[in-house]
């Protein structure tokens, strides 16, 4: 990876599972089943993130069927009515981040509850962004299912590692070794 300050290169990182720097939708697909995502869901995010950020992450390109994100240019594809947590670089913004819990997390101070979450996607809104406030609400809402605990909260340390991408590497081994402790025992 080129630019080490770039966090929200390391967020997308894991899905391209080749490591070429271009990530298809096949790579998004196993990428979201990986962290344990449905075939649905893992389906519709590779349609819905590859046909949404292909063309802002390769300017100057030509449209191409196979809907290639390019690395690289992942901050090009910044969505509006977000969190303010990655600048326009791709860095991330610690302010910002600690922001989201001083503002929401009025039960526990590192964490959020579901109310809690509802309220700051809410609040990132910006007026007639509805794509935004869309692809906010998909990204949240998919965090929350697949990592609250077994209080009901988003962990402030589970939504830092999301941010910085190493929650999804995280996700993929602890399904890896679920799935190995549950084969059945060799007799032989």
């Amino acid at each position: 990876m080129e630019n080490h300050d770039n966090v929200l290169q390391k967020h997308v990182i894991f899905f391209d599972r080749n490591k070429d720097g271009t990530i298809y939708p096949s790579e998004t697909f196993r990428g979201f089943r990986a962290i344990g995502c449905g075939i649905l869901l893992s389906s519709a995010a590779a349609v819905f993130i590859n046909v949404g950020l292909s063309r802002k992450t390769r300017p100057g390109k030509s449209f191409s069927l196979r809907f290639p994100i390019e690395v690289k240019n992942i901050q090009m594809a910044k969505h509006g009515s977000d969190s303010g947590v990655y600048d326009k670089e791709g860095r991330f913004v610690a302010s910002k981040f600690e922001e989201i819990f001083a503002k929401h997390a009025h039960t526990h101070p590192n964490a959020l509850t579901s109310n809690e979450l509802k309220s700051f996607i809410k609040s990132n809104r910006e007026k007639k962004d509805y794509g935004g406030w869309l692809a906010g609400y998909v990204e949240w809402k998919i965090l929350y299912s697949l990592c609250k605990d077994k209080n009901g909260l988003l962990q402030k340390d589970t939504i830092r590692a999301a941010f910085d991408g190493s929650l999804f590497e995280r996700m993929e081994k602890e399904k890896a070794s679920k799935k190995q402790a549950n084969r059945p025992k060799s007799t032989i």
